[in-house]
């Protein structure tokens, strides 16, 4: 999910998905590009567990001056649909 922001000084760049920040530096599957950008490196989904679909936000945060929240991103999973052999 691309995201950027530029000012002097440079803007804290995080993620929240369905309202909350994401902890990206416990997670081994979802990382902060140098960019801002939210790379997913191994989308989980089945029939009981979507932890990754949801609603993503980018915030950008420049100490002092304030923060500014980028529009909702809604991310669905495509899958395979069941069929019978």
């Amino acid at each position: 999910l691309n995201c950027s922001a530029y000012s002097e000084p440079s803007p804290k760049i995080e993620w929240k998905k369905d309202g909350t920040f994401l902890n990206l530096v416990s997670d081994d599957r979802r990382q902060l590009l140098s960019d801002g950008s939210l790379f997913i490196s191994n989308v989980v989904h089945s029939k009981h567990n979507k932890p990754d679909e949801g609603y993503y936000q980018c915030v950008a945060t420049v100490e002092s001056l304030g923060t500014i929240v980028s529009r909702t991103a809604k991310l669905t999973v495509a899958g395979l649909p069941r069929f019978a052999s």
